[in-house]
């Protein structure tokens, strides 16, 4: 049974025929640009049949995992995820997403994301970590310091994502940040992997933890019902500790040795 789409998606996604465009390259996963009907809006469409086996997340999952990702975000209302849906499509069943279209800001002013010369953080972003570059130059990786951005490494928390990169943050004109490409989260191990780091240790505010709150009580309700629809209960159970832990620490974690923190690529 198809898991019935929650209150703020677009029907549109359901309703109208996916025309695929092209093929968003590179992409680990076959990865479509479509559009909903003739004229319709901009959506990505990732079938299942496309999906490349990984050895820690069971084969032809990643999909469900992607819908997953947009209702914790539906359910938080933090408008992380854009509106996502399962559905059937011309290469078969697959997530098909609204298309956001980022914005790029001003030449001299760094990305959400962005890898710096080594110096002086800018005022508004947060240090990560420093590395080299092409010409084995002295360099960081910075973020920005911004409330959507922070929300959104509270939910790359709550859902255990094992793949943020730089280019999977979408910085929107009006400031808003939404994240994209959620197929390897909810593993019911610890496996946080992200380039959101410059808040580690630091105290979570008040609004981010009524979004963890809430999360954990709806995961003894509705939530909970419509994740394991989507994901093995064990997964839904490990989403529940990863809520609690968040809430005992009050603060952001820190990297932790045993696994890698960064995604590679980073961008």
């Amino acid at each position: 049974m198809e898991p019935a789409p929650g209150p703020r998606t677009d029907d549109a996604l359901l309703g109208a025929e996916l025309q695929i465009q092209g093929r968003i390259m590179p992409a680990s996963n076959q990865t479509f640009l479509a559009t909903l009907g003739e004229d319709g809006p901009r959506c990505v469409y990732k079938p299942v049949s496309g999906e490349r086996p990984l050895w820690d997340f069971p084969h032809g999952t990643l999909a469900e995992r992607e819908y997953a990702a947009w209702v914790v975000s539906d359910h938080l209302a933090w408008d992380v995820v854009p509106p996502t849906v399962l559905r059937e499509g011309p290469a078969g069943r697959g997530m098909v997403q609204l298309w956001r279209e980022p914005v790029a800001g001003p030449d001299d002013v760094p990305d959400t994301v962005d890898v710096v010369p080594e110096g002086i953080v800018p005022r508004g972003w947060l240090h990560v970590l420093d590395a080299s570059g092409p010409q084995d130059e002295p360099v960081m990786l910075i973020h920005e310091d911004s409330a959507p951005l922070r929300r959104m490494a509270v939910f790359d928390v709550i859902t255990n994502n094992t793949d943020r990169k730089g280019g999977h943050v979408l910085a929107m004109a009006d400031g808003h940040r939404h994240g994209v490409d959620h197929g390897v989260c909810f593993h019911h191990e610890d496996k946080l992997r992200t380039v959101l780091w410059g808040w580690a240790g630091l105290a979570l505010t008040d609004e981010e933890r009524d979004g963890v709150e809430d999360v954990l009580l709806g995961l003894h309700g509705e939530l909970r019902d419509r994740l394991e629809e989507l994901l093995a209960v064990h997964e839904v159970d490990a989403t529940a500790r990863r809520c609690e832990r968040l809430l005992r620490a009050g603060s952001f974690p820190v990297p932790a040795g045993g696994w890698p923190s960064i995604p590679w690529p980073p961008f």
